[in-house]
């Protein structure tokens, strides 16, 4: 499967804004965002022209998959899923993303980021439900348990996140048990819900075109 390699930094630095692809370095002076705001590439330091509605919309789908890490295949397809189901579709397509194992590991704050959460999925340090679950994309569902696997716990980086993790303010359709290294879907997300700078409209005219 084909993956993004490149510096992540560039990424934020294209959108113009912080997607918080690198964890704690993106809190840190070490930001390249901070650092250097401005596009990359040798003309990136040139004023940004006046972006037609076609650009916005493409720029609001471009940001939208590389906060959650998701190529543009795999992107239809949730889009495609979303206008099937009732209700607005933009809603339905980040409710579709938050749902996301790797993502909910994120939120429960597991990994420091989505990229980190995805690895530590795919390596086997999480059970649904307790059963072993390998698959980033995989959908959860409201009432799942979502729980560091026993052979795990002793890792550092679950270690670290008792500590680090206890003042933390979690989504509201989350509840977090530390001392367990788990999470419970207590709910489906809604829009107030899912802390995310994207305007999901302008994706959904995108698509309709």
């Amino acid at each position: 499967m084909a993956r993004y390699t490149d510096a992540k930094c560039k990424l934020c630095r294209r959108e113009g804004v912080k997607l918080f692809l690198k964890g704690d370095r993106c809190f840190s002076p070490k930001c390249s965002f901070d650092r250097r705001g401005y596009a990359p590439g040798e003309h990136g330091q040139r004023p940004r022209r006046k972006q037609s509605d076609f650009a916005l919309q493409l720029r609001e789908k471009q940001k939208a998959r590389r906060i959650y890490g998701i190529l543009e295949r795999q992107f239809r397809k949730y889009f495609a899923q979303a206008e099937r189901q009732t209700g607005v579709t933009g809603e339905n397509l980040l409710r579709l993303l938050e749902r996301r194992l790797d993502n909910v590991v994120f939120r429960l704050g597991y990994a420091t980021s989505r990229t980190a959460a995805r690895q530590l999925v795919r390596h086997g340090h999480f059970t649904v439900n307790g059963r072993k679950v390998t698959i980033p994309s995989y959908s959860l569902a409201r009432g799942q348990v979502v729980q560091v696997a026993d052979k795990s716990r002793s890792i550092g980086v679950f270690k670290d996140a008792k500590e680090r993790r206890r003042e933390e303010q979690l989504c509201e359709w989350l509840t977090r048990d530390l001392d367990k290294l788990s999470g419970h879907i207590v709910d489906m997300p809604g829009r107030d819900a899912i802390p995310v700078n994207v305007n999901e409209q302008l994706i959904v005219e995108l698509y309709s075109k």
